[in-house]
Parts: structure tokens; C-alpha cells; sequence
């Protein structure tokens, strides 16, 4: 009985252990807005509340060409003018943290 309980015990912790990782994880939010002035603003952060600040964001046009490129800044965010191209703009952190958002949606 009491090795049933302390396996239990083990096993849940064991389990909770495991997903410590995944509970602590950040998730990048990244969005941009057209300033209605030939500028759009870009705003990034992470769903923990941490800094975007220094991340790279590319402005890329159809066939990948950078059109324009930055970085957040201590505001978390970039702006740019408005490509007259197709164009999509890219977050960039790394580590599987990428989003992009293609100019069609940047209202």
C-alpha cells in the first residue's frame, strides 16, 4: 500500500517534471499595422512577457529579396514604408520562433 502511494508520487512528479518545459516555454507574437501614411509598424513580443527587443525582422518581396530590414526596438517594434510590391515580413527569433505575415494582410 505504501509502495503504491510513493509510486505515485514519483510518477507524478515525474510527469509534472516533464512538463515544466513546456509550461515555461514562450511563444513569439508577432503584428504589423499599416499607419495609413505610406509607413507600417510591426510589434513583436513572446506570450511570457518577454523582450522582443534586437529581434530581426526582413522585409522580403516575392522572390525572398530583402526590401527592407531591422530590428524591434526597446519598444518591440520596427517601422518601414510600405513596400509598393508584393512583400511579406518575417520575425525572426530563431530556434523555430519565425512568423511571417504576408503585406495582403497588413491592414
Amino acid at each position: 500500500m505504501k509502495t503504491d502511494k510513493l509510486s505515485s508520487l514519483v510518477f507524478t512528479c515525474l510527469l509534472l517534471a516533464g512538463f515544466s518545459g513546456s509550461i515555461q516555454a514562450h511563444t513569439p507574437l508577432f503584428d504589423c499595422f499599416d499607419n495609413n501614411d505610406g509607413t507600417i509598424t510591426c510589434e513583436g513580443g513572446f506570450t511570457d512577457g518577454g523582450s522582443a527587443q534586437g529581434i530581426a525582422v526582413r522585409v522580403l518581396d516575392d522572390q525572398g529579396r530583402v526590401l527592407a530590414q531591422g530590428e524591434l526596438d526597446e519598444r518591440n517594434s520596427v517601422d518601414f514604408d510600405r513596400p509598393t510590391v508584393n512583400f511579406s515580413v518575417v520575425f525572426d527569433a530563431g530556434d523555430s520562433h519565425t512568423i511571417t505575415i504576408f503585406g495582403d494582410d497588413i491592414y
